[in-house]
């Protein structure tokens, strides 16, 4: 909404006060603040000149004038101008030598189509006033000559634009603004609409409400009559131009104008293109309508439209038929004003993607009792500025609809800011938004103030305003009380925290998780947890995966993704291949959360209950059933280096066994140790997939991708990922992580190396070595792996480092040394292993 100035200030007494200080009041009030547009400011030496002679220079492709132009001083000023629908003797504005037009568009004296131009003659675009630049604007007769064009026409003023949420149609208009400045400077208010039509003398053009849930309120009114040539006068083209309005004839000026003013949208049709009586129903099936904008129209049944006996001629509170329009040869003119249903109009302008000033108003809800002062003030402006008549009589078909009565703890507003505020201040503020307040209980007692057990004088009764259909409940009431007595004045009390609030222990865990990936140089990323066909598809997994069964969404954002996913790598690959698509080729992501995993029995939908009454236990069962299983997990992708190159040396590109260390490093964070197996899972390379278990329990899966998934998502060669499954990390019993013991006795080193088979798993190895080791072994680590001549044809050499300590004492030479034995011996036993130089 876009509020000039000097249109609020005819409607408010408001203080000298900037427009900047009246929209910081504004702001304060709740209208959101977008824009303050100054206009005329720098416009300067521009002035009112009389046209003394004109000379028609021949030669040039076009029609040039050379203007004699008195404008107060000594000697006319000689002037060069291309319009030609101004004359000897009129009054023009004219800007001189060092003048300015709005732009900072400086004017000054040269020499143009062979003679010397003195100044400028202006159109009203060149001085901001509309967009009409067709020729020069002249002025009234006996404009005074030498007179300042900015103080004359009014040039300077400041608009004021906010964003309205739906919940305020009514600032939506001048009278509301007005109306919320008035209370934001405790000014004087004069209502627009307080207008005073004549008595109803009989009924005007014939019409009827056929559908009163589309319809409560129909008004129409006559002019007759009507001079279809005559031109909207300045000061209104003006104010459209600045409220965001194009200008585009008197009549639908006027019509435009009154909604701006008031916030009643109106309709003018030509009296002589209807055909009987005015119906206001629904649309019949088949229906069809051709609006103003030359497209013709297939209406849904629950369309609201006007009618008369050809059919439909108006999309209600949408966009007029063309049939009836208003055309340069129209001179009797009805002129339309209605209630029409909110719901019904928004679902109708939706429906059709036809947004328009009129249905951007009625679907926020517009004042029922405006349509008969609105259609007066628009037939009076009709008759004074077109030459029209105005007919006696108006059409006035209503149905009866019971006011909205409110009944409220006086308390209650206070209750809601945690601020107290007494019975006065309450009752005060609600009257200043336009409510009747009556003490006690007239309504029907409510839920509230039986909760409350509130009673006697401590209730109001409210009565909110024909122009506040938002007004609906107590709590509407409160935050109306609370923004005027001033959101800013509200106090900022950090609520106290209860004792033993915290984070949970899985909480804890995924924030352990988090910081140790982005300490091992992971990135975190949040995707979209949403995916289709193609990714399944593009991951490689067989027909029958559990993967590929996957909730799917009613009303997807993407029809290519309707799917929630059931795994963490789609998001990550894609996020992976934008990075690398952007220049980033050394990239190492990580994201944890939820993947949904619905039961091959669940329903294929959830059950949509009743807002009425609270469900039922088997209805709650039942929505319980149709959800997914919804495991936490934690996915890292990575490729290209994965240890930097720089000065310091060659780096190092991630392979495998970073992937699976990533796994490591968030088991460690859940005091888990993993168990690596090689396996054969999509969609990891064959060859290089490992599984990682807890125990007994599969908990995810590690490797390089397989080259075909690595060529489906356009990732670099070589690409790994892990997916481990957070939620089988954690115990159910597992309390905040035991700080390790720490044994201040020195530490007991030996090295084995061990030949084995290639195809043995170094798992398997390492395993061995640990049970056999036993309780002194406190860690383990592989430091080498050898294929070379001296292993033997199909052996590799394994090189551990095995580290001995006990908690209480020193550890003998003879002792560490037995316990490497013993390791050395179970691995043998198991694996075949034998000490390499034996």
């Amino acid at each position: 909404m876009k509020a000039p100035l000097s249109w609020l200030r005819e409607y408010v007494d408001l203080p000298a006060v900037t427009a900047h200080e009246i929209a910081d009041r504004l702001t304060a009030a709740g209208l959101k603040l977008e824009a303050v547009t100054s206009y005329g400011y720098d416009v300067k030496n521009v002035v009112v000149g009389e046209v003394l002679a004109i000379e028609e220079l021949q030669g040039f492709k076009k029609p040039i004038r050379h203007c004699q132009v008195e404008v107060g001083e000594a000697a006319p000023r000689e002037i060069v101008c291309g319009a030609t629908n101004f004359a000897v003797g009129d009054r023009v504005p004219v800007v001189l030598p060092g003048g300015v037009l709005p732009g900072g568009f400086e004017v000054g004296a040269r020499k143009t189509y062979g003679r010397m131009s003195e100044g400028m003659i202006c159109s009203e675009r060149e001085l901001g006033l509309s967009d009409e630049h067709a020729g020069i604007m002249v002025l009234a007769e006996g404009t005074p000559i030498g007179a300042d064009v900015v103080e004359l026409l009014g040039l300077r003023d400041d608009v004021i634009e906010m964003e309205i949420t739906p919940d305020i149609g009514y600032a939506l208009s001048i009278r509301g603004v007005a109306r919320e400045a008035a209370t934001a400077f405790d000014s004087a208010f004069l209502d627009p609409a307080d207008v005073s039509p004549p008595a109803e003398a009989g009924p005007s053009y014939p019409a009827s409400i056929a559908d009163p849930t589309a319809c409560d309120r129909f008004v129409l009114r006559e002019v007759h009559g009507f001079d279809p040539s005559a031109r909207s006068p300045l000061w209104m083209r003006t104010r459209l131009t600045r409220a965001g309005v194009r200008p585009v004839s008197l009549a639908v000026d006027v019509t435009n104008y009154v909604m701006l003013e008031t916030g009643q949208p109106l309709h003018a049709f030509d009296a002589g293109k209807l055909t009987g009586e005015i119906v206001v129903r629904r649309a019949e099936p088949g229906e069809t309508l051709e609006t103003l904008d030359h497209v013709v129209r297939e209406l849904h049944p629950e369309d609201i439209l006007i009618t008369d006996g050809s059919g439909a001629i108006s999309m209600a509170g949408t966009m007029g038929g063309l049939h009836t329009e208003i055309s340069d040869t129209s001179t009797d003119i009805v002129i339309e004003a209605a209630h029409f249903s909110a719901s019904g109009i928004a679902r109708e302008s939706r429906r059709h993607n036809l947004v328009s000033e009129a249905s951007k108003r009625f679907e926020r809800g517009v004042d029922r009792e405006l349509p008969l002062y609105a259609s007066w003030r628009a037939a009076q402006l009709l008759a004074e500025l077109g030459g029209g008549t105005i007919q006696p009589g108006v059409t006035h078909a209503e149905v009866e609809v019971e006011p909205v009565r409110i009944s409220i703890p006086s308390g209650h507003p206070g209750r809601v800011a945690g601020v107290g505020y007494d019975r006065e201040t309450v009752i005060r503020h609600l009257e200043q938004v336009g409510c009747t307040v009556v003490a006690g209980t007239v309504a029907p007692a409510d839920e509230l103030a039986a909760k409350l057990a509130v009673t006697g004088d401590d209730m109001l009764t409210v009565t909110p305003p024909s122009w506040r259909p938002d007004l609906t409940d107590p709590n509407d009431l409160a935050e109306e009380v609370i923004r005027l007595e001033g959101y800013e004045n509200l106090p900022s009390i950090l609520p106290a925290a209860p004792a033993g609030a915290g984070l949970s222990e899985s909480q804890r865990l995924r924030r352990r998780v988090g910081r140790a990936l982005a300490a091992s140089g992971y990135v975190e990323v949040l995707a979209y947890p949403f995916v289709g066909e193609r990714d399944f598809d593009n991951l490689q997994l067989p027909a029958g995966d559990a993967r590929r069964r996957a909730v799917r969404l009613a009303n997807p954002l993407s029809e290519d993704e309707p799917l929630m996913r059931t795994t963490l790598l789609p998001g990550l690959l894609k996020t992976l291949v934008r990075n690398v698509g952007r220049g980033f080729g050394d990239v190492a992501l990580f994201e944890t959360g939820l993947v949904y995993r619905p039961s091959q029995d669940a329903p294929a939908t959830a059950p949509v209950l009743g807002v009425d009454r609270r469900p039922t236990e088997e209805e709650l069962a039942s929505i319980e059933a149709a959800l997914p299983a919804q495991p936490l997990r934690v996915g890292a992708v990575l490729a290209g280096e994965f240890e930097r190159s720089g000065w310091w040396g060659k780096g190092r590109a991630g392979t495998w066994a970073d992937a699976v260390e990533a796994a490591r490093t968030v088991a460690r964070e859940a005091g888990v140790t993993l168990d690596v197996r090689a396996d054969r899972h999509e969609p990891w390379h064959p060859g290089r997939c490992a599984a990682l278990y807890a125990g007994d329990v599969l908990v995810g899966h590690a490797g390089e991708l397989h080259p075909r998934v690595i060529e489906a998502y356009g990732l670099p060669a070589r690409t790994s990922a892990m997916e481990l499954e957070l939620t089988r990390l954690e115990s159910p019993s597992a309390g905040p992580v035991a700080a390790p013991a720490i044994s201040a006795y020195p530490i007991a080193t030996q090295d084995v190396a061990l030949i084995v088979d290639a195809a043995t798993p170094v798992a398997a190895v390492e395993a061995a070595l640990c049970e056999g080791a036993g309780d002194l072994l406190e860690s383990v680590r592989l430091f080498d792996v050898y294929t070379g001549a001296q292993a033997g044809e199909g052996r590799k050499s394994l090189a551990y480092s095995l580290r001995f300590r006990a908690p209480d004492r020193t550890l003998t030479a003879e002792e560490a040394s037995a316990a490497r034995d013993a390791a050395v011996a179970l691995a043998g036993e198991r694996t075949g292993a034998q000490l390499r130089g034996v």
